[in-house]
């Protein structure tokens, strides 16, 4: 395998099997699927069985029981399970287009993580795609969208942008090349010397803080947001909390302060 693509889930069985229909159609194959569960109920397993005998991509099923938000517990089991040394990261609402892992891989890099991004659906089209609009990547395309009701915007440039052009813009743009959940990479090597995910941190940047570390080991960032494209389609949050926020915000801020590589409630506890 040259990569594992890693990718989180909770009771989203609608948009689990759209980002899987998607995974399923790409530019390569020699990777396998890594789906983080935290927590669905059976029947996210009963899909991803089914969906097993049509998709030809290897797919591990990695859960833990249900204890509120706990992503960041969930990536780490799934980080040891991976059989690649180079994992993509992504999540069960990030429809990913037909060269996101070949991307991912012209991109990587001994010394750096890869930053990506995704461009935003309203509900009303996050509803509409269909498999047949991800097998045929109708979903990334700009008059579709318009078609489907979308409001088009200078953001389009995501979707739009080919080549040079998306290169001179993944260069230009002013956005940081942070570690983003839902489109990023790196080797597996860098991630186990870092102790992965803070398992202490719940929903708000918890993703970055684990970026902050890789930086102060002494990593590099690329920018590829405008050549690995992945659709995000829209739902409810109801796990959002200002007293995680407010928590994840002091750790992000100890863990630049004093330059810290490792986390100690990470894979391995310290």
């Amino acid at each position: 395998m040259n990569a594992s693509v890693i990718m989180t889930t909770y009771n989203a069985i609608e948009w689990l099997e759209k980002v899987l229909w998607g995974l399923s159609v790409q530019t390569v194959s020699d990777f396998e699927i890594i789906i983080a569960d935290d927590g669905s109920t059976a029947a996210t397993k009963e899909r991803i069985d089914a969906l097993r005998k049509l998709i030809h991509i290897p797919i591990v099923h990695v859960w833990q029981e249900d204890h509120g938000f706990q992503k960041t517990k969930i990536l780490n089991k799934a980080i040891l399970v991976a059989s690649s040394d180079y994992l993509i990261f992504t999540d069960g609402d990030c429809i990913p287009r037909k060269d996101f892992v070949e991307t991912h891989l012209k991109y990587c890099e001994k010394g750096y993580f890869l930053s990506g991004g995704y461009f935003k659906l309203p509900m009303h089209i996050s509803n509409a795609v269909t498999k047949d609009d991800i097998l045929n990547q109708r979903c990334f395309n700009a008059d579709w969208l318009k078609a489907n009701g979308l409001k088009i915007s200078i953001k389009i440039l995501k979707l739009t942008a080919s080549g040079f052009f998306a290169k001179a813009l993944n260069a230009l743009t002013p956005t940081k090349p942070t570690w983003n959940g839902h489109n990023a990479s790196g080797w597996k090597a860098d991630l186990l010397a870092s102790n992965g995910f803070n398992e202490e941190m719940q929903y708000g940047g918890e993703d970055r803080e684990l970026g902050e570390r890789l930086v102060n080991m002494g990593l590099s960032s690329k920018q590829i947001r405008y050549s690995a494209i992945c659709v995000h389609l829209d739902h409810a949050r109801s796990y959002v909390s200002e007293e995680a926020w407010k928590k994840n915000s002091e750790i992000r801020a100890f863990t630049k302060a004093n330059k810290i590589t490792r986390t100690s409630h990470g894979i391995k506890a310290d």
